[in-house]
């Protein structure tokens, strides 16, 4: 009988052991843990230094490594609890969440999932304080010190001070100024005192939705949403001129100025990829069960096609997937069919697929999904020869019943800049220019 009992107390060792190596984390959303409310989250990039003259444009100060953003924990009626990122007008609610005892430290943890972008936040709780790190499974050994503190609800500053500059407005920006390949954008920002919201738009997407704060002369924007960590510091030199870094997490940095314009513009989106081929398209990749698809399947034909040129790991392609299916959802569309093509960052193909399949599951995207390739961008053209080059993720074809394409649109700027509505005008014209096509044909 002792004997029996040492081998049952054991076995409770052994698992008790197993489980802490594990890091396991036993689920508690409990209530009087976690306080609802806003909080203060922070993401602290590395200190890269910058290889330029101290006369081009960095601005250094203590804060200019630190990212900030906001979330709103909440609780719904079963005392689970949710968080919503604020990203100025944008929220993102992330509910794929687990609290709890780690094992392997005895503090309480918390784990937050972003399954559409394979990332999570990792912390330790105590004392109205989150602390750990945010993890990119995508990218290699790829984690970056978070912080988040309750009942905070400033970004950079808590300054109150009276507006002494003014972002707001249309400006005329160049990013990589230091670099042999600058490239344009634009930039359009609203400023009420001191707070400021907008964006910068490129010709291969935007920036998505910015918030920050001007100070003094200096101002601040970030976005986080659990795909990339953008910052954007920057000094004016006039009233209607700024330089400034931009940072994009730990792995990129570059410098870039502006100048007031409010006719600054970009060019069509519709003019920076060419269909280079004289035959109609034909493409053929394996969807998420290894099954080979290809526009001369039965679903495909005599219908009109949307495919896009994307990725699941990528921002822009989720807002262009967002209004796809809406545009799926409320519009009669039974002529039409969807299909992407996922450049992924996973080298695994095992990994690559399962991005995928999270991607169709929480999208919910009624359409198929095939595993295209790398997403280096040079592999990418090597894979589609028939487009002059792959410039952006997303990258939308229209093609017609006959598989000819009609029309591409290059990058996304979404509902976070002016140029979305032209994008969804626009779309709209050639749904109807297709199917007039077709049936007068």
């Amino acid at each position: 009988m002792i004997y029996k009992n040492m081998k049952f107390y054991g076995l409770v060792l052994l698992l008790f052991s197993m489980l802490s190596v594990s890091s396991c984390v036993e689920v508690n959303n409990a209530f009087s843990s976690l306080p609802p409310g806003i909080w203060r989250a922070t993401l602290d990039l590395d200190d890269t230094p910058f290889a330029g003259s101290e006369d081009e444009v960095i601005v250094k100060s203590t804060t200019d490594d630190i990212l900030p953003f906001l979330f709103e924990l909440k609780y719904d009626e079963n005392d689970d609890f949710y968080i919503e990122i604020i990203n100025g007008k944008e929220r993102i609610k992330a509910t794929d969440i687990k609290y709890g005892r780690d094992l392997a430290t005895a503090k309480d943890t918390v784990i937050i999932n972003f399954p559409v972008y394979d990332s999570y936040i990792r912390a330790i709780y105590e004392e109205n304080l989150m602390e750990g790190r945010w993890y990119v499974n995508n990218r290699n050994n790829y984690s970056i010190p978070f912080k988040a503190y309750f009942g905070q609800n400033h970004l950079f500053s808590t300054d109150k001070e009276e507006k002494t500059h003014d972002l707001s407005g249309r400006w005329e920006v160049t990013f990589g100024i230091e670099g042999d390949d600058p490239y344009p954008a634009v930039g359009e920002f609203t400023q009420e005192g001191n707070q400021v919201l907008g964006t910068f738009m490129t010709e291969t997407g935007d920036y998505r939705f910015l918030a920050g704060q001007v100070i003094a002369d200096k101002f601040g924007l970030s976005v986080f949403d659990g795909a990339h960590a953008f910052l954007f510091n920057g000094k004016f030199t006039s009233e209607d001129e700024f330089i400034g870094t931009f940072r994009a997490g730990k792995h990129h940095i570059e410098s870039f100025s502006a100048k007031r314009n409010s006719e600054a513009v970009l060019k069509s989106p519709y003019d920076l990829t060419t269909y280079t081929s004289s035959r109609p398209l034909d493409i053929s990749f394996p969807d998420t069960e290894g099954n080979l698809v290809s526009l001369e399947d039965d679903l495909y034909k005599g219908k009109i096609k949307l495919v896009v040129i994307m990725g699941t790991w990528c921002p822009n392609c989720r807002d262009q997937t967002v209004f796809l299916n809406d545009y799926i959802r409320d519009n009669e569309t039974d002529d039409i069919e969807v299909l992407y093509l996922a450049f992924e960052k996973h080298k695994a193909k095992e990994k690559a697929v399962a991005a995928i399949q999270r991607y169709k599951d929480k999208m919910n995207t009624p359409w198929n999904i095939l595993l295209a390739g790398s997403s280096d961008k040079a592999e990418a053209s090597k894979i589609l020869p028939m487009l002059s080059n792959i410039l952006s993720y997303p990258t939308l074809l229209f093609v017609d019943e006959e598989n000819r394409v009609k029309k591409i649109h290059t990058g996304f700027n979404g509902p976070a800049t002016s140029k979305y509505a032209d994008f969804v005008k626009v779309f709209n014209n050639t749904i109807a220019k297709l199917r007039s096509e077709r049936d007068n044909s």
